[in-house]
């Protein structure tokens, strides 16, 4: 194994540690799946809002309306009361009319007789005795006004009445819709749980999905990382095998042969390790740690760990890196999109690491549909 290659498994072993502390958590990413029932939920939140509102209204009406209607029962209390005076005046001015026309009767008037025969109610008393002038003014004032009391009472209980049935219905009505609407409310509840549930199920899933990935890319790296560290073992053994034999001892010395070892030419699969590490940190535009990353900001936090610089700009990024064709592709490669204008790591089977965009996550992706189709070129850090 030669030095450089022994310190690349150094740094990866030292640069893994470091990740694993400070990877976040991952979730799931988004998958259309997801976001439908998300969008099914938003739709239905706003529905459960809605309705909530409207039950809210509906219970102030009801509320309202059970008030008025408690207002009308004082009211009709009040009013039998007035009642109950107004039949005890009743009752006192016709036993004082009807004294009166038996004083008379007893006394010997023939009219208090006229007043009296035929006289169906204490009004037709009133009226005969003013017609026949047997009842002084001041009794006659008395039962009149003791009937209009009477009558007026009567009205206004009537009414009452009827502004009671009215208000009950109102009330009645106001329940049962309250009962609708709480109802609905329910049901669009339980449906909001139903959802939440299937979203649960969908981000487990597309969890599992993601951890299965990122163990296959993991295992895939840590193979190609063993081959090519045996490889270079390899070619160091076979090097000093030869090497010339030294010379026969004639008192000179041979000085120290220095074979220069350099870039393998196979990139840093290290950087393709460590990425996947920061799988479900938050994408935050301008971001370049692991409280949030963009694309450019992703590849050049984990070529940092490595120990190499890069700038903090895809197109940089572009002309800071070789070349190479998509057939050269190894993992640690840079693979650019979109006229430049995306970046992401290369981890080998056709698949990458990356940052998309706002409200995703850092992601494993697949070099395949639309990533092929917009695919700008590839390029490998030196």
């Amino acid at each position: 194994m030669t030095f450089s290659t022994r310190r690349n498994a150094l740094v990866l072993l030292s640069t893994l540690a470091a990740a694993s502390l400070a990877a976040t958590m991952a979730w799931a990413r988004s998958t259309p799946q997801i976001r439908a029932q998300q969008a099914h939920e938003k739709a239905v939140i706003a529905q459960v809002n809605q309705i909530g509102q409207d039950l809210q209204a509906v219970q102030d009406q009801a509320w309202n309306a059970k008030q008025r209607l408690n207002l009308v029962k004082q009211s009709l209390r009040q009013n039998e009361y007035r009642l109950q005076i107004a039949q005890g005046n009743f009752h006192a001015a016709q036993q004082r009319i009807m004294q009166r026309l038996y004083s008379l009767y007893v006394n010997g008037s023939p009219s208090a007789v006229d007043v009296l025969a035929g006289a169906q109610s204490l009004s037709q008393i009133i009226d005969r005795a003013e017609s026949a002038q047997v009842l002084s003014n001041q009794d006659a004032a008395l039962g009149r006004q003791a009937l209009g009391f009477e009558h007026s009472v009567q009205q206004r209980e009537l009414q009452l009445q009827q502004l009671k049935s009215t208000r009950e219905q109102a009330l009645a009505e106001l329940v049962a819709k309250q009962r609708t609407v709480a109802s609905k409310l329910a049901q669009q509840r339980r449906l909001l749980a139903s959802i939440h549930t299937t979203i649960q199920h969908l981000v487990t899933q597309e969890q599992a999905r993601e951890r299965a990935a990122r163990a296959a890319a993991e295992a895939r790296l840590r193979a190609q990382l063993a081959a090519a560290q045996q490889a270079a073992a390899d070619q160091a053994a076979a090097a000093a095998q030869a090497a010339p034999s030294p010379p026969a001892d004639n008192g000179v010395v041979t000085p120290p042969v220095s074979i220069p070892v350099g870039n393998s030419g196979v990139g840093h699969p290290q950087a393709a390790q460590i990425a996947l590490h920061y799988l479900g940190v938050p994408y935050v535009w301008g971001g370049a740690s692991p409280s949030g990353f963009d694309c450019s900001g992703l590849v050049m936090y984990v070529y940092a760990q490595l120990g190499i610089s890069l700038p903090h700009y895809t197109v940089a990024q572009w002309n800071a890196t070789m070349p190479i064709s998509t057939s050269e592709l190894q993992p640690g490669d840079l693979v650019f999109f979109d006229g430049l204008g995306h970046v992401g790591i290369y981890i080998g089977g056709g698949q990458f690491v990356h940052a998309p965009h706002t409200g995703t996550v850092v992601q494993i992706a697949s070099l395949s549909g639309y990533y092929a189709a917009n695919l700008v070129g590839a390029r490998r850090v030196p």
